[in-house]
Parts: C-alpha cells; structure tokens; sequence
C-alpha cells in the first residue's frame, strides 16, 4: 500500500510543481511523496500505523521521562555528524582529483539560505516519514537491522527513478549512496525512542545542503556521484562494525522483542497502547540527477 502510494504520488507532485512556481533550489514537492503513502496507509490501517509511527516525534509522556527522552543521544548526535562526514569525504576527494574544490557561498544562491535551509528540512521530513519512520520499522519486525536498511536503501534508491535515465555509472553512485546513507539511518535510529523525525530529516538534509554547495553531481557528472556513493559506504562501515559488538546485538534484539524500534515511546497520551503484534501478513504494499531538493 505505502510503496503503491508513494511512487505516482512523488511522479504526481513532481509534475505539479512547474504551475506552483516553486523553485527546485528551495524545495522539490516529490519528497512529499512518502508522506502521502503513509497517510494513505494510515487511512487503512490507524491503530497498525500508529503503532509502527509511536517516537518519529516527541510525545508529552516521552518528554516527561528521562529514560525516553535525553536530547538526540549519543547514537542521535553520532548520526547527525556522520551526514557532514560524508559531505568532507566526498568533497575533499572531488577536490583532489579534479584540481579544483567547488565551493557555493550561500549568499550567492538565488534565494535566501534560511528558506532553503527549512523547505529542505520538511521536504526531507516528508520522505522520511514514511522510509524511516514507518517502511523501516515495518521491515524490522521481519529481518535484522542491516537487512531491513539495506531493503529500505534499495527502494529509496529505486524510488528516483529519473536517476536511472543518467549513466551507468552515475545510477550505480547513487543506488550505492541510498542503500549505504540508509543503513547508516536504520542503525542509527536503531533503538531510538523518540524524535526519529527529526533525526532522519535532519541528515538528510545536512547532506543535500552540503551536496548543493560543494557538489555539481546535478547535471550528470558521474565521477562526484560516485566519490558521494564511496563517501556514504565508507561513513556506513563504523555503524555496521558498531552494530555488531555483543552489547549492540543484545540491546537490537531487546528492541526487536519490544516489537519494532517504532514503538518504543510507551502508551500515547490519549491512554492507547501502540500496535506491538505480529506483523502484518500483507507486505507494505535525494539526491537526484536534476537537483538537489529531493535526495
């Protein structure tokens, strides 16, 4: 249902946005593509999806209790710094080989950088509704927290389709960044009780604005996109080699018992409890070649 939601959605709204005249710099509406198959889903399915929803934000009770909610955590704030990790590798490399480092002064974009700073925050927040914050956990009732990533990245990286019109090479740079950048989000999220919103749309959009102002992967050069899909899977292999120390797979597996990393924020406010069942038996259901809004 999401996945059958999610793509014409974003080829909908992507096809909308030249009569809005929004420009592409600030905010491309394709990202609100995963959005809209989560609210689909949830007009399906509501108590399932508030359950598989229950810590993308803070909750009044989460927010009360220490042990739910401290600041973004250590794994928050590690994930945060990975996203300019990531955009350094990249670029620093480019620079190298190329002999010459593309660097864009924000005050010489076309329009403000404190409005394409927040339209690319909610537009990150709209596709990671629903890769994150609901495909994610979904997938991890099922498999373990690098599989469930890894299909995640593969989808995410399907779901730009205008990417694979571009070369090769430049498709396979990308593919490998989405799946990397999405194991680096599903083990940092892994066991997060709140705010996962907010964290997964704030690197993503670290990186696209760092991409915007040190990258020109956006007209089809390939060599840029596949130093960013070699940065994304070097900054991905200390997650997966944290992931896998004894103490890692015990607190993943005492997350997975709980029934997904989602649903770990206790009762909502109204006094509901968040699905915690089996999963479903139904299987649910940017960084792009032309600009930086949706990666």
């Amino acid at each position: 249902m999401f996945l059958a939601v999610a793509f014409p959605a974003a080829g909908a709204l992507g096809a909308l946005q030249p009569a809005t005249g929004i420009p592409d710099e600030i905010v491309q509406l394709t990202q609100f593509g995963p959005a809209a198959g989560v609210l689909v889903a949830a007009l399906v399915w509501q108590e399932r999806i508030r359950g598989r929803l229950a810590g993308t934000g803070i909750g009044r009770r989460a927010a009360r209790d220490d042990t739910a909610w401290a600041g973004p955590g250590r794994s928050g704030r590690l994930l945060l710094l990975t996203a300019p990790l990531i955009i350094l590798l990249a670029a620093g490399a480019y620079g190298l080989l190329d002999g010459d480092a593309r660097l864009t002064d924000p005050r010489s974009l076309a329009h403000p950088f404190t409005l394409i700073v927040l339209a690319q925050l909610v537009g990150a927040c709209g596709e990671e509704i629903g890769w994150r914050c609901y495909l994610q956990p979904l997938l991890r009732t099922r498999f373990g927290p690098v599989t469930s990533s890894v299909a995640v990245g593969l989808l995410w990286g399907a779901w730009h389709v205008q990417v694979f019109a571009q070369r090769p090479a430049y498709a396979g740079g990308f593919l490998l960044a989405t799946v990397a950048m999405s194991v680096v989000l599903g083990l940092g999220l892994e066991g997060v009780r709140a705010n996962r919103l907010l964290l997964a749309g704030g690197f993503h959009t670290l990186v696209n604005l760092g991409m915007l102002l040190t990258m020109d992967e956006e007209d089809g050069t390939v060599l840029p996109m596949v130093l960013f899909g070699a940065a994304c899977l070097v900054a991905a292999v200390p997650w997966v080699l944290r992931a896998r120390r004894p103490g890692a797979a015990d607190s993943a597996a005492d997350s997975a018992a709980d029934g997904t990393a989602c649903s770990m924020a206790g009762p909502a406010a109204d006094g509901t409890t968040p699905y915690r069942g089996e999963a479903p038996s139904v299987a649910p259901d940017r960084i792009p070649a032309a600009r930086h809004g949706a990666r």
